[in-house]
């Protein structure tokens, strides 16, 4: 297979090479179940380094196009990625799990967070749990709203984004005891001056005090802030988050073929908060803002997403950040930027009231409502009673056409915490959520099966399959 490679391009050759045979299977020279040939033989026929080739590979792979297969090489796929995988984002992040699956899974490997011996205390009956994450790209449509408005205090929602990304996490391994948390900010100093920094420690030590007068023990433990302009055209905002406890009180996530799932809805006020909830989250937004922002973003804020991102991919949505988002109360910027709520006051709650009860706790992040797959041995889940899909998911959908199946990986879909608990127990959970005004139903079960799978029926009746 010959591969023209200009030497004199700007455009690097392992990208010469991946738009070279993408478009080979768009015109049909290649089709589906074509085998490429090997890395090797490409490399050596087109006097380039098999690394390179290499590369190219991964990067078609990425985009759903070519697929590995042992010992027979690549093959075409016959099938594009989905809007959110080709916009450089993975749901479940496969080609990150090939790596770390084989490494030390931690001293509960099914835990919804790896956890460690007390290498901080070394005490025998205790362990230590360290959780990274950030608010991912929400920070952009925060970027995009403070270069329109001039208002910096827009940051405070997402430094309040990254914080919950973490304790969220950890509340599913039962965190219970002290919490301290660092944040680091990357910026673009050019883009993103003092008074938007200002605006994200502010925001992150004022959510912290409001966290402890719910009972949360976190604290902060300072952070760093890094002028990386050429790492980012705005601002990144990310956190770690540590915490010590007992082995007793670990939540295992020994989730059987015998439970009811009940979920926590991701929308609405909570007694804690001070504003309505539309549910976004962190999660998908690189998809939410470019499917549902206008191209006048993309013009005027270039800096503001990925030039290799296909330009029909961009911006591509009706809306600018002050129109009304349909059957909401709220403006599309107003929900899209809507702080991810932390459930940490309900789980609290939750575990003091039920201790042992509780069999799985599963924060819908990264891969929404398919995330429980990746938990548990020989499980069926059936989600077949989901909340009423929030009006921020029906506007994505609608405006973008993506497909249902790939919105339920993407977005949280109207719930974004899952507590696996014996069906007489489902009530009690739905009662103590309900006196933090947060709305709580079964949305499910789960039943035996030979493998993990999920079948969930989505918000026009339909029921879609996943595998683990």
């Amino acid at each position: 297979m010959q591969i023209n490679i200009d030497e004199k391009s700007p455009k690097a050759v392992f990208q010469q090479i991946v738009d070279s045979i993408h478009f080979a299977i768009n015109t049909g020279d290649l089709n589906q179940g074509d085998k490429l040939p090997s890395i090797r033989k490409l490399a050596h026929e087109n006097k380039i380094a098999a690394n390179t080739v290499a590369k190219a590979f991964r990067q078609l792979e990425f985009k759903g196009l070519i697929k590995a297969r042992d010992r027979s090489g690549y093959l075409v796929s016959g099938s594009t990625a989905d809007r959110y995988q080709s916009r450089g984002v993975s749901t479940d992040k496969n080609e990150v799990h090939r790596v770390v699956d084989h490494l030390d899974a931690g001293v509960f490997p099914g835990a919804f967070c790896k956890i460690t011996e007390d290498f901080l205390g070394g005490d025998p009956e205790n362990c230590n749990v360290i959780h990274a994450d950030g608010s991912g790209t929400k920070s952009v449509i925060a970027y995009l709203h403070y270069k329109e408005t001039g208002d910096a205090s827009v940051f405070n929602g997402i430094a309040q984004d990254s914080i919950v990304m973490n304790l969220d996490d950890l509340l599913c391994v039962g965190v219970n005891g002290r919490i301290l948390i660092s944040n680091t900010i990357n910026r673009n100093a050019l883009n993103c001056p003092g008074e938007v920094v200002s605006a994200l420690i502010e925001g992150s030590e004022e959510f912290i005090a409001q966290l402890r007068d719910h009972g949360v023990k976190i604290y902060s433990g300072g952070g760093e802030t890094a002028d990386v302009g050429d790492l980012t055209g705005s601002v990144v905002v990310d956190s770690c988050a540590v915490s010590v406890m007992r082995k007793n009180d670990v939540i295992r996530n020994d989730i059987t073929g015998d439970l009811a799932i009940v979920g926590l809805s991701s929308i609405g006020q909570a007694t804690y908060e001070d504003k309505e909830n539309s549910g976004i989250g962190s999660n998908g937004l690189t998809s939410a803002r470019h499917d549902l922002l206008a191209p006048y973003y993309g013009e005027k804020y270039p800096e503001s997403f990925d030039a290799n991102i296909d330009n029909e991919l961009v911006y591509c949505g009706p809306y600018k950040l002050h129109d009304s988002l349909p059957r909401s109360a709220l403006s599309v910027g107003e929900a899209l930027l809507s702080p991810t709520r932390s459930y940490a006051p309900v789980i609290y709650k939750l575990l003091e009231v039920m201790p042992g009860e509780v069999r799985g706790l599963i924060h819908c992040s990264g891969g929404a409502q398919t995330k429980c797959l990746k938990f548990g041995r020989g499980v069926h889940y059936v989600k077949h009673d989901l909340f009423t899909l929030p009006p921020v998911f029906s506007a994505i959908q609608a405006a973008s056409g993506t497909a249902w199946q790939e919105m339920y990986k993407v977005f949280n879909m109207g719930h974004r915490m899952e507590i696996y608990v014996p069906g007489p127990r489902v009530r009690e959970v739905v009662d103590i959520a309900g006196s933090f005004g947060i709305a709580a139903r079964q949305i499910g079960f789960t039943e035996a099966a030979t493998e993990n799978h999920l079948s969930l029926s989505g918000d026009g009746g339909e029921v879609f399959e996943y595998q683990a």
